[in-house]
């Protein structure tokens, strides 16, 4: 099984280009998606663990994933880079 990469923020997979935020130079993130992360910054600097957890769980059910799969994606947000500092 290959070995995808995922946001570090978020845990989306970053599968594409498209998918991938942007660093100040423009260059393509391979840490962060488009969705959490813009010209070198988070988009939401702000927000926290539970507020990710929330925005994960309400994003994933809008898209209609199954209930296992929302449960997984937010038990590993903990260990990805962004939260592991706080």
């Amino acid at each position: 099984m290959e070995n995808l990469a995922i946001c570090q923020s978020c845990g989306m997979p970053l599968d594409s280009e498209e998918a991938k935020g942007t660093e100040k130079d423009g260059q393509k993130s391979n840490e962060y998606c488009k969705y959490c992360y813009e010209n070198g910054e988070f988009i939401h600097p702000k927000m926290n663990l539970e507020d990710m957890r929330s925005n994960v769980q309400k994003q994933m059910k809008k898209l209609e994933h199954h209930e296992y799969a929302i449960q997984k994606a937010i038990n590993i947000l903990p260990g990805l880079n962004r939260w592991k500092k706080s």
